[in-house]
């Protein structure tokens, strides 16, 4: 992962935390929502990750215009057999780079539900099993909101985690000017793993230990979200899970076999953040999920050795 680290970062200039937390999510087998706003590398990111790792990689452009059919598949008459013939849709790779996805309507991004979270496809009474790994990374732009529908609550529950890339410093602008401004360095890309060894390190990440009673505090942050008057909608059972999953992904990126309260502590905000929703009075007084969830984690004890 440390190579795959290195290839996405000849790319992506000095994003190195968007970039841990993008290959955290792919061994924890979740899917990534990155949202900021355009021309600060979110479609870039999503494709170099692709890129860097010898698998099948699938851009779909969310537009008003695109259908269900367009990312699950139809089936089609064949002439020369006399029978239906299923020509799979966008959705049919090991990473899926779904661009702007709050700009289709709900009925399409609802066709995302089902394969995001059981990793098969239905389609005229047959369902069909996605390849392994498999990830979707969704991209909107949270400023731009004329023309858009809202990500349902149920589908953004479905990511395990919620990134902003943020712009990038004076230093690594001018890098990027040096590196994009002859040519596209996502071209040069070469990939450095194949889908057959990400899978071994997914299997070896659900071995990573995790005690007891950082499955009690992995359970008290999430509570906490569900017992505060600044959240008028607190995090799922999901939400445990997935950050579970995460901070398995975290320790072993960090060459751990067994999770640690910093790796909760990393995952908290990422993980939680996109999954809740702000009471009136905390809008009232413009205080971010992020701080709010934030402040609700550190309220929590950290369990002892």
């Amino acid at each position: 992962m440390g190579r795959v680290r290195s290839a996405i970062e000849s790319v992506i200039e000095g994003k190195r935390e968007s970039v841990d937390l993008a290959l955290v999510v792919l061994l924890a087998e979740g899917h990534l929502l990155v949202e900021d706003v355009p021309g600060v590398g979110k479609t870039m990111l999503a494709k170099a990750i692709g890129r860097s790792i010898d698998s099948s990689v699938r851009r779909l452009q969310f537009t008003p215009d695109l259908l269900p059919s367009d990312i699950t598949g139809v089936s089609v008459f064949n002439q020369e057999t006399r029978d239906f013939e299923f020509k799979p849709g966008g959705i049919f790779a090991n990473i899926v780079v779904g661009d702007e996805i709050n700009r289709a309507s709900p009925k399409t991004q609802s066709a995302l539900l089902e394969s995001m979270e059981e990793r098969q496809v239905s389609v005229d009474g047959t369902t069909y099993r996605l390849q392994l790994p498999f990830m979707v990374v969704a991209t909107q732009n949270p400023i731009e909101m004329e023309g858009t529908y809202p990500l349902p609550e149920a589908q953004r529950d479905r990511f395990m985690a919620r990134i902003e890339m943020g712009y990038p410093t004076p230093k690594s602008e001018v890098d990027m000017l040096d590196s994009h401004g002859a040519a596209d360095p996502l071209r040069a890309l070469q990939p450095v793993t194949d889908a057959k060894t990400v899978l071994s390190l997914i299997q070896a990440v659900r071995d990573v230990y995790v005690a007891p009673a950082l499955k009690e505090y992995i359970v008290a942050v999430v509570n906490a979200t569900r017992n505060t008057n600044e959240l008028r909608l607190g995090a799922s059972p999901r939400a445990s899970l997935q950050l579970l999953r995460a901070a398995r992904a975290h320790a072993a990126m960090a060459g751990r076999d067994y999770v640690s309260p910093d790796d909760v502590a990393a995952l908290t905000v990422p993980v939680l953040s996109h999954r809740v929703l702000p009471s009136t009075e905390a809008q009232l007084s413009r205080r971010t999920v992020p701080e709010i969830v934030s402040a609700l984690f550190d309220s929590v004890p950290v369990p002892q050795a």
